[in-house]
């Protein structure tokens, strides 16, 4: 068994990449010359998710294809949420799927000195002034998506007033909500975001990245643009909610002397069924106590998929598949499901794992006879080393795997019906132990000699194969069986978010019995226990002799047939 080595990055835009082509094609006809500079700029303020993937993905994606270059940039311009705990984790999510950026890891804060100058500029240019009204005031003067809002008693202060007001804002001599800067475009405009938008607010608090130097904060509209300029980066691009943003971004570009002149870009994101990537409803979830923390492996945070057992590559491929256009939609959770199915099935080292154990004793197998049996690590790979099997007069196997009584579709074990125990000997059930309460808590078997292997010599061909650990060899594991935190295709929707809940979503199987090579394996281990799914040794919990495995996901898609059942 090998730990994670899973760095392989999947074909860069293998999918409908609708800005792969739109650059293509401006390097083509010269509309665009030079290097193709992105930059992927996270808000600190949360885990990311899978959503933050496909942007991840995409930006740094496109810088590959081009050869160009795409930067880590913390839009950091609201101290009031941000933290360094979620720095820490975005720079290692990026990490993990394979990506480098460009350069050190830059801030916004690092350009609130030259952000600052900007809006003294757009002041003295008188395209900017200091409003006193209060954010709910703002608000209703701002007029609606049919009406025009009302211009500000104080639209039309003296520059040189309204710039000796901001730096005494900035100076900390104005309260919190008391006054803000806005620029002065259009109160009359059909797109409320020219409506003379707020690009300074004071914040009196410190900063994680700055302290105490600074009582004002830039909003992201007046930030993102500049910063993109500062940067050099040449397609800025975000999700479709920020289309109607991209008339401020250009307005501001037009206005300021910058350094260049960065175009944005909008592409469609990526929605999943079962799920909630809204980072209010996620930290619910947290704050809560409903998951266990943002890696819960049941979030969709890149953290908690990443627990789960998904690879690196499992997520480049899923993006890939899902493709970039500007078509809105939802993505169905089987095809995040099917592309790490696609990734561990060539790769998972096959073992066996009895997660619900009933003990079977061989009777016609000497007690300290110990006969060990090597079976494949892979039916396709031979650089896995074989497994060594240590076969026990006592094993244990499935609950489901045995009955007393069963019709002809049952190919288990049966009483006076043969069965074969995976990669060993064909064994034949002919009595039970049954406790007080009537249940079988042991089974008493009589296996055949001559069935060893694939050709065995009595020509004994049982129709069921199931699969088996030895009672004193074996090692006891924790096992986790996740599944889909919401039963609800569209939990959004519902009156109350923890409605949709599915109460199944962790299964928790203490006391299972798992192969003895198994129990040392390293933390992100992937492996396939046969018959069951594909599993991973916890990333914090496992630890040598105190295995502890999640289940990645099954081997076939049964929310499928549960939806075919309801419907």
């Amino acid at each position: 068994m090998s730990a994670d080595t899973s760095q392989e990055q999947g074909p860069s835009g293998a999918g409908n990449n609708f800005l792969r082509n739109l650059i293509a094609e401006q390097i083509a006809t010269g509309e665009h010359a030079g290097p193709v500079v992105t930059r992927f700029p996270p808000e600190p303020n949360g885990y990311l998710h899978i959503g933050h993937a496909a942007s991840i993905c995409l930006n740094f994606g496109l810088a590959e294809h081009f050869n160009g270059a795409c930067r880590l940039r913390f839009d950091d311009t609201n101290p009031d949420a941000e933290d360094q705990e979620y720095i820490d984790s975005i720079q290692a999510d990026i990490q993990w799927l394979g990506f480098e950026w460009e350069g050190d890891v830059r801030y916004t804060s690092q350009y609130f000195a030259a952000l600052y100058d900007y809006a003294l500029y757009l002041i003295d240019a008188g395209l900017a002034y200091v409003d006193e009204l209060s954010p709910e005031q703002i608000r209703e003067y701002r007029g609606t998506l049919t009406e025009a809002g009302t211009n500000s008693p104080y639209r039309d202060r003296d520059p040189a007033e309204s710039r000796a007001m901001f730096e005494a804002m900035a100076c900390g001599e104005y309260a919190e909500g008391t006054a803000s800067l806005r620029a002065k475009i259009d109160m009359a405009s059909g797109n409320i975001n020219l409506r003379d938008p707020v690009i300074y607010r004071i914040r009196n608090k410190a900063h994680h990245q700055t302290g105490d130097t600074w009582c004002v904060y830039p909003s992201y509209d007046f930030a993102h643009g500049q910063s993109d300029a500062i940067e050099g980066v040449t397609h800025s691009i975000c999700t479709l909610e920020f289309e109607d943003h991209r008339p401020l971004y250009n307005w501001l570009i037009e206005q300021l002397p910058v350094p260049a002149q960065p175009v944005q870009y909008e592409f469609a994101r990526v929605n999943l069924n079962y799920t909630v990537t809204s980072k209010r409803k996620l930290r619910r979830l947290v704050d809560e106590g409903i998951v266990d923390g943002w890696d819960d492996p049941r979030m969709p945070t890149i953290a908690g998929i990443r627990r789960r057992g998904y690879t690196p590559a499992s997520i480049r491929a899923f993006c890939d598949m899902v493709g970039v256009s500007r078509s809105g939609g939802t993505v169905d959770t089987a095809v995040l499901e099917h592309a790490v199915r696609d990734d561990l099935n060539p790769s998972a080292p096959r073992a066996m794992c009895v997660m619900d154990p009933l003990k079977v004793v061989i009777t016609n197998w000497d007690e300290d006879r110990v006969e060990t049996l090597t079976a494949s690590g892979h039916p396709d790979r031979d650089d896995l080393p074989e497994r060594k099997l240590p076969l026990t007069r006592e094993v244990y196997i499935e609950k489901a795997d045995f009955r007393e009584a069963a019709n002809k579709k049952y190919k288990r074990l049966v009483l006076g019906k043969k069965v074969r125990l995976r990669n060993a000997y064909v064994i034949e059930a002919h009595d039970v132990v049954k406790n007080a309460a009537g249940e079988v808590v042991e089974v008493h078997c009589t296996y055949d000699p001559d069935t060893l292997g694939d050709n065995p010599a009595d020509g004994v061909k049982p129709k069921g194969v199931i699969h088996w650990v030895s009672a004193s060899h074996g090692k006891q594991a924790l096992v986790r069986v996740y599944d889909r935190l919401f039963s609800v295709e569209n939990p959004a929707r519902e009156a109350d978010l923890l409605d949709g809940l599915n109460p199944l979503s962790l299964e928790m199987y203490a006391g299972c019995w798992i192969e003895p090579g198994l129990a040392d394996v390293a933390p992100e281990t992937r492996v396939q226990f046969e018959r069951t799914g594909y599993f991973v040794a916890d990333r914090y919990d496992h630890a040598p002799g105190a295995p502890v495995f999640n289940r990645v996901v099954a081997l076939r898609d049964t929310w499928a047939k549960i939806e075919q059942r309801g419907a």
